[in-house]
């Protein structure tokens, strides 16, 4: 399923940086986030991002947290944590979701919560005290809410969590491979096969072997892929990238007409035999200079019916408001999961529309978090502010985690482009859990349809960007399947793509702050 339609049901304005739905419903204030910090510096990049937000840079330009924020940082002091209830109370949708799935009170669900938040600074600390014992890291919500640790020698691994907050709740298995063992050995496979770590070859932590996903770069008869396999000196196995179950969710979407741009809105695309298609916007991006664009999925601008340069509207059916074009920089958009994006630029005069004006005080990036009746926790729609992102690596099966789409099938009457939801399904925000990585994304047991491509996938009490929704299970109408799984490219892998393809030149970063009309700060 490609899943391609736009942002939702979210009429979302602001008072004085207050969000009100379009019913007027008050919701929760936006606090200030921090500015972007990209590598290289940028247009509001403070001069020490780390100080500024308690957020350090990590590998790729992700904001990871650092010993000040999270307790711990690279020199292996082990992380201490937020307290459960401080982190539940950021998140009643992960804890609602919990509670529902495992039967489980909300008190457990926030330990549980905690403990997720807890996970990427104890796998950094890990990584570095143990490079030749640790081997990854995951969240086992079906056993319990234990962290599962893997290490080649447990006993040295054991003695180092047992100071850890939930440490009853963190269990360490034997396994064969090192992690560094297993991206020394999926580099060695990428490198005879022609291929790339991460997209093509990657490492399946919780199977402690590298696997070779085929039907992109590496074809399923590659004539070296079994002697690539055999040479891997750790346990190796191909599969298909996409199962033959998936099916594409083609394009089609809904309303949310004032600025700031956030993730989770719609997106209407005339394609070239003048029908209309659509995607949900996902996260705001910005490059070095400080160029505002929008990324969403590649697979609703580049295809058979988009050949031309295409444009993207909000409301294409009326009042049609301009909001992208497919830029001319042919590296800035592409369909072949996981590298399924596209960095949008505004259409000349867009921006004024969408975003904050230069007096804004307090201008954060953010994802629309829409109620919808299949989120009977979700009281009050409101604004989730990003604070940076997960690279790929980083990411553990089983967290809890949230994302919107703006799929949608008009009822008679209604002036919306029918995205081929079915009838029944509501756009808005859905939260589930992460239950694997092994085909180069980040696959979820959350509900999406046709229309919903391109939407964030995010952690609701930190917010931080995990993916954009690219393809998954059919389905049509209201989410009865209660294990349908749709699978989302990487923040990561899509700003670590764009870049190589554009040699660097524009330095592409996600934006922890919202775009902004008018002259640049330097």
């Amino acid at each position: 399923m490609i899943i391609f339609g736009v942002a939702a049901a979210c009429a979302v304005g602001t008072t004085a940086y207050g969000l009100t739905p379009a019913d007027g419903a008050a919701t929760r204030p936006v606090a200030a986030t921090a500015a972007d910090h990209p590598a290289g510096g940028g247009a509001d990049a403070p001069a020490d991002p780390a100080a500024d937000s308690g957020l350090g840079a990590a590998p790729g330009g992700a904001a990871t947290p650092t010993a000040s924020s999270a307790g711990a940082g690279r020199a292996g002091r082990l992380p201490a944590g937020r307290p459960a209830a401080e982190v539940a109370a950021a998140a009643p949708a992960s804890v609602a979701y919990l509670s529902d799935r495992y039967g489980i009170s909300a008190t457990e669900a926030a330990r549980r919560l905690a403990l997720q938040e807890l996970a990427p600074p104890l796998a950094t600390t890990l990584a570095d005290r143990f490079p030749g014992e640790y081997g990854g890291m995951w969240l086992d919500q079906s056993a319990g809410g234990v962290l599962t640790v893997a290490a080649t020698r447990p006993e040295s691994v054991r003695a180092a969590v047992a100071p850890v907050p939930d440490a009853a709740h963190v269990r360490v298995v034997p396994v064969r491979h090192s992690l560094r063992q297993l991206g020394a050995s999926a580099a060695r496979v990428a490198k005879a096969l022609g291929a790339a770590v991460g997209t093509d070859v990657v490492v399946d932590q919780a199977a402690n072997e590298v696997v070779v996903l085929t039907g992109g770069r590496v074809a399923a008869g590659d004539r070296r892929l079994p002697a690539a396999l055999a040479d891997a000196g750790v346990s190796a196995r191909s599969r298909a990238r996409v199962t033959r179950v998936s099916v594409p969710k083609a394009c089609d979407p809904r309303d949310c007409t004032r600025a700031p741009m956030r993730g989770g809105i719609r997106l209407d695309v005339p394609r070239d035999d003048g029908t209309v298609g659509g995607c949900t916007s996902g996260f705001n991006v910005r490059d070095r200079s400080g160029a505002a664009y929008v990324l969403t999925a590649g697979h609703c601008v580049v295809g058979g019916r988009h050949t031309r340069r295409d444009d993207a509207w909000h409301q294409f059916l009326g009042p049609k408001i301009p909001v992208t074009i497919e830029s001319g920089n042919t590296g800035l958009a592409e369909n072949a999961y996981p590298n399924d994006y596209a960095v949008m630029p505004y259409q000349a005069g867009a921006l004024q529309r969408w975003a904050y004006p230069t007096t804004a005080t307090s201008r954060p990036s953010l994802v629309n978090y829409w109620c919808v009746a299949d989120n009977p926790r979700c009281t009050t729609s409101r604004d989730v502010a990003i604070t940076g992102y997960v690279p790929w690596s980083d990411i553990q099966t089983g967290w809890v985690v949230c994302a919107t789409g703006s799929a949608y099938t008009p009822k008679a009457g209604e002036p919306y482009v029918d995205s081929g939801a079915g009838l029944g399904y509501l756009p808005g925000t859905r939260c589930g859990e992460i239950t694997g990585k092994s085909g180069g994304g980040i696959d979820v047991r959350i509900c999406a349809r046709p229309g919903d491509s391109g939407g964030p996938l995010f952690t609701e009490s930190d917010g931080r960007a995990l993916g954009i929704l690219s393809n998954g299970d059919p389905g049509q109408g209201r989410c009865a399947n209660a294990d349908e799984h749709n699978s989302y490219a990487p923040v990561s892998t899509i700003l670590d793509r764009a870049n190589a393809r554009t040699n660097g030149r524009l330095g592409l970063r996600l934006a922890t702050t919202g775009p902004i009309f008018g002259p640049i700060k330097r």
